[in-house]
């Protein structure tokens, strides 16, 4: 008995296995996990020392450089840069992907206590961080605004009130405070005062240290009673600082608040936050990775209304910025499209069925298989996110094909005069071989993407496996429960009455037709071969001349901005011009609000617009506007710039490294070049952006050392009094209501406006008498680069951009003018988008070419022949790909050139190619039912030709069912707009072009190769062997169609 047969004849059996599916789909529906993207371990580690008051050349001979050595031979590093700035060194180890990002922080950090007795000892200790590439920014962003409050009193009441409350949410991986401005106590040293009470920068820090020591006293202990001991010995408050004594002489006492302004203030003034205009403080909410961000970001704004309603007056918080708006779009757009799709394919399948019961069949399989589809992703671990909803709505139109076929072939047994369960028992056995052959097919597809590696392997993992997984399901549908439904809806003579009567004589017309056509090209057969080699080969100028990109950028609701001011800024010049960049935002009519985070020569924006459904613009045309009016802003540069596509992209799409062992000068005069051309090709949006910048002013204090000599003063004295006047340092720590903060004694701002007021201030000397700096010491001035960047450990500068043309021509267009300008030892490298387009763009051709090859090899053992699978695969998928690629051929590169194909074309991006391989799959299940029913008819006793010939005929209408569900079912991914419609555009045009053309010719093409290469069944007294496709039931013949049906 076959396995149809049992659940012919049990009917109720079948119902169980497939009642079992929906129960498994539905408790998986409930508690599977929502992100925008696949979990994959992208991560990037960060080491970082702060050095206050060093210079960039400091930081990197003595920090930078030592560290970047150790952690270069630590496993699993893709690449390391670093910068080294003034008083600060950056080093940024991007990991290899899906290497285990805790491993490597482990090994990193054992690597820096290596050398951290190394590094001088006024550095601070370094500090490691692990964060995911996908998660460079927040799920959410909230506000607290004050009209009344200062910054730093908003802090300490986040940090107090609100950050606890947030951190321990469910889910909630961090909740970190942005621009921040912590409380400190500030001792602003007057010098003019210093010096008329002989006071010395030194003994001002050695007085803080000595006088604000926290004693750990312990307890006293009697023969009955203990008593706990502490002492006053710190300062907790400004009037206890004001009247700490700094110095004793002849009866008199010298306090801190006579030579110095003393304030609770805050650590550093050199960054500013506005919500909307408004003076800000930032928090920012990572949700942890295995967790649903959708739930998380709903409980956090639950909790913020708790928190509002008991904020202090004046204080204000929202949500400002809300990444899973995005997600939870995107998502309703994948249920629209999917209820589109669902409608749509109900419909072609009744316009050539004609009969509601028979329609019934197929569509009970669609939900049938996607929810089965649910349950496999929750027992691999899949989350539900942009991707895997894709393969989803992909499924739609694969998952109903084994249906129609069934219900096809039953019909067609019916109207041969067959009872319902003999037709049902005749035609599920007919349709094993070829059902498992084309689920193992089509599972198989996708076996390449999901094991590939890299980026393009980690995102589309889940896609593929759940596109298989769904396929599967479909195909144990079409296996226990169609052939039993069929039995029960379908009548007799259901082909001769009312609509579906109509649609069964106008198909019989149409395959007589089919037929004419048919035999003409059977009789022709060297013209079809000549077409067959020709389009085949007119794939590759397609393919090597489509534009190529990493992946569409999509319209997120969002334009970032960042902001470039001149290397000797301050924050007080740069605000004036990004408050400018604030009006500028909020005068596009689609602006929602606006957020910033301003610092002395560098910034950070945002413009979050309206939501999809109430703009009528998409982002890609309020952009344009917004470039114009911000480049209008004179004083600063700012660069607006859309989200990357795929996580792990870096600030702009084009980033592209030049380095060399050669020193920051020589470096950015080859950068230059290369920028100049670019510039002239008009390939960017904006003159593409050096990091590296000459443009610091710096002023060297050159000290006499002969004149230091004479006067008994030493260099480490001069040095630490000159650090200890200017730097910015904290001496120690005081408490305020059980929370520490810094002690910072500094010269104040009034005394330090330019480095000729330096001269006056006064450092120790013989017998602790004072002498004026400028006695021993003059100025020297220069310019120096803002910072110090390396790459791989080698002197690199980057150049920067945002391409109008596809990012692959640019890049080449970088890459051939560096081959011009660069001289021997200057090598060539990329990050983010650029880096993942380079090791990620050449995988496609590897991922298909493997795809057909596992395709091959399934079919040869299906058919138990090599000839076979090569008449499938060569008839069907070069035609397929041709259809496809003219989708792609026939974009512009530019597109700010406007061309009347722009609206319905696509660049190759991994979306596109992901498409052609799934193409390659869904083509060749035609081929599969036109060989397997003429191999099998040729076994019956027709010849070669007349076989091949009814093969056709029979299975047209099967081959144009499913295939225009297949097109139907993917056409809505066309048209969609709104969250995330670029990457299902792009996959849609794909399918739906080369699906169309693909079947067209493989209606043709492949009888006239099955001539040229099959073999001559007719002529072997072998039979193959009981298990190969078409001789699943040896005891039955399979029926060609009697003249009335042909």
């Amino acid at each position: 008995m076959n396995i149809t047969d049992l659940f012919i004849r049990r009917p109720v059996l079948a119902l169980v296995v497939n009642l079992l599916i929906i129960i498994a789909g539905l408790q998986a529906v409930r508690s599977i996990n929502v992100r925008q993207y696949p979990r994959s371990d992208n991560a990037v580690v960060t080491v970082t020392t702060v050095y206050i008051g060093a210079s960039a050349e400091l930081v990197r001979g003595f920090i930078t450089t030592p560290l970047e050595r150790v952690i270069a031979a630590a496993d699993g590093i893709d690449y390391i840069q670093s910068q080294s700035a003034q008083g600060l060194s950056s080093i940024s180890v991007r990991l290899k992907i899906n290497y285990d990002p805790i491993k490597a922080l482990s090994e990193i950090s054992s690597k820096v206590d290596q050398v951290r007795g190394d590094l001088p000892p006024e550095a601070e200790v370094p500090i490691l961080n692990v964060e995911s590439a996908d998660s460079q920014f927040a799920s959410a962003y909230l506000s607290f605004t004050s009209d009344v409050l200062q910054q730093n009193q908003i802090t300490d009441y986040l940090v107090r009130v609100v950050q606890p409350r947030l951190s321990s949410i469910s889910g909630v991986q961090r909740a970190e405070i942005l621009g921040a401005r912590t409380f400190a106590m500030r001792i602003w040293l007057k010098p003019e005062r210093m010096a008329a009470y002989n006071i010395s920068p030194a003994q001002v820090r050695q007085s803080l240290a000595t006088n604000n020591f926290l004693a750990a006293v312990g307890q006293t202990k009697g023969a009955l009673v203990q008593v706990n001991l502490t002492a006053n010995t710190d300062l907790r408050s400004v009037p206890e600082f004001k009247r700490l004594v700094i110095r004793e002489q002849d009866g008199a006492i010298v306090r801190l608040e006579d030579i110095a302004e003393v304030v609770l203030g805050a650590e550093d003034y050199d960054t500013e936050v506005r919500f909307s205009g408004q003076t800000a403080v930032f928090m920012g909410i990572w949700a942890l990775p295995n967790a649903n961000s959708i739930d998380v970001i709903g409980r956090v704004g639950v909790e913020m209304e708790a928190i509002r309603s008991q904020l202090p007056t004046g204080l204000q918080a929202r949500i400002a910025y809300d990444a899973t708006d995005y997600i939870t779009n995107a998502i309703h757009e994948v249920l629209r499209t999917l209820a589109d799709t669902l409608v749509i394919v109900v419909v072609v399948i009744f316009l050539f069925l004609g009969s509601f019961r028979s329609v019934l069949i197929p569509v009970v399989a669609i939900p049938l298989s996607l929810i089965g589809a649910v349950f496999l992703m929750q027992v691999f671990g899949f989350t539900l996110n942009l991707l895997t909803l894709l393969a989803i709505v992909l499924s739609v139109g694969l998952v109903v094909d084994d249906a129609i076929v069934v219900v096809e072939n039953v019909e067609r047994h019916l109207s041969e005069g067959l009872s319902p369960l003999e037709a049902a028992l005749m035609g599920a056995r007919e349709l094993i071989g070829p059902i498992i052959a084309m689920t193992i097919t089509l599972a198989a597809v996708y076996a390449p993407i999901g094991l590939q590696g890299g980026l393009t392997g980690s995102l589309f993992r889940e896609f593929a496996f759940t596109l298989a997984g769904a396929v599967v399901i479909s195909g144990v549908v079409a296996l226990t429960l169609s052939p039993m439904m069929s039995r029960h809806l379908l009548t007799p003579g259901i082909e001769e009455h009312g609509f579906a009567g109509k649609i069964a004589r106008d198909f019989k017309r149409f395959r007589l037709f089919y037929g004419r056509l048919l035999d003409v090209t059977l009789d022709s057969r060297p013209a079809v071969y000549t077409v067959w080699i020709a389009v085949s080969l007119l794939t590759i100028p397609m393919y090597t001349m489509s534009p190529k990109e990493l992946a569409p950028t999509e319209d997120e609701g969002v334009i970032f901005g960042i902001i470039d001011a001149s290397a000797d800024s301050t924050l007080d010049q740069t605000s004036r011009f990004t408050a400018a960049v604030n009006q500028a935002y909020l005068s596009v009519p689609e602006t929602r609000f606006t957020f910033q985070i301003t610092r002395p020569n560098s910034g950070f924006a945002g413009m979050v617009v309206q939501p999809w459904g109430e703009r009528e613009r998409a982002i890609f045309q309020i952009l344009p506007e917004v470039q114009q009016k911000v480049r209008a802003i004179p004083g600063i540069r700012t660069l607006p710039v859309l989200p990357p596509a795929l996580p792990g992209g870096g600030q702009f799409p084009v980033e592209f490294i030049i380095a060399s062992t050669a020193d920051s000068e020589q470096l950015l005069q080859f950068a230059r070049q290369i920028q100049l051309q670019a510039i002239q090709s008009a390939m960017f949006a904006f003159p593409p952006i050096i990091d590296v910048k000459i443009d610091q002013p710096q002023s060297e204090i050159v000290i006499d050392r002969d004149k230091t000599a004479e006067l008994g003063l030493d260099l480490q004295q001069v040095g630490s009094d000159m650090a200890a006047m200017v730097g910015g340092n904290f001496v120690n720590r005081f408490d305020i209501a059980g929370r520490s903060y810094k002690v910072i004694p500094q010269i104040q701002r009034v005394d330090r406006l330019n480095p000729d007021q330096l001269k006056n201030v006064y450092v120790t000397g013989p017998a602790g008498q004072l002498v004026p700096l400028s006695t021993i010491a003059t100025l020297r001035n220069s310019t120096v680069p803002r910072s110090l960047n390396r790459f791989q450990q080698l002197n690199a500068v980057k150049i920067s951009g945002v391409s109008v043309r596809p990012l692959d021509e640019a890049l080449r267009f970088l890459e051939d003018e560096a081959a011009k300008v660069l001289p021997k030892g200057y090598v060539i490298d990329y990050t983010g988008e650029s880096r993942q387009l380079r090791s990620e763009g050449n995988r496609f051709l590897y991922t298909f070419g493997l795809a057909v090859i596992l395709i091959f090899l399934v079919l040869a053992a299906q058919f138990n022949s090599f000839r076979d699978p090569f008449v499938i695969l060569a008839g069907s998928v070069p035609l397929a790909m041709f259809g496809a690629l003219v989708f792609t051929f026939l974009r512009m590169p530019d597109p700010n050139v406007q061309f009347w194909t722009h609206g319905w074309t696509t660049t190759l991006n991994i979306y596109s190619q992901i498409g052609l391989v799934t193409l390659v799959g869904l083509v060749s299940k035609n081929g599969i039912l036109i060989v397997e029913f003429a191999n099998t008819l040729q076994r019956q006793g027709h010849a070669k030709r007349e076989a091949v010939r009814q093969a056709a005929i029979t299975r047209l209408r099967p081959i144009l069912m499913t295939s225009a569900a297949t097109i139907a079912g993917h056409f809505p991914l066309t048209l969609v707009t709104g969250a995330g419609a670029e990457a299902r555009n792009s996959i849609g045009l794909v399918l739906v072009g080369g699906m169309a053309v693909g079947t067209f010719f493989t209606l043709f093409v492949i009888p006239s190769i099955y001539m040229l290469i099959a073999r001559d069944h007719s002529k072997s007294p072998v039979r193959e062997p009981a298990g190969s496709a078409g001789s699943d039931a040896p005891t039955h013949t399979v029926s060609t169609p009697s003249p009335s049906t042909a």
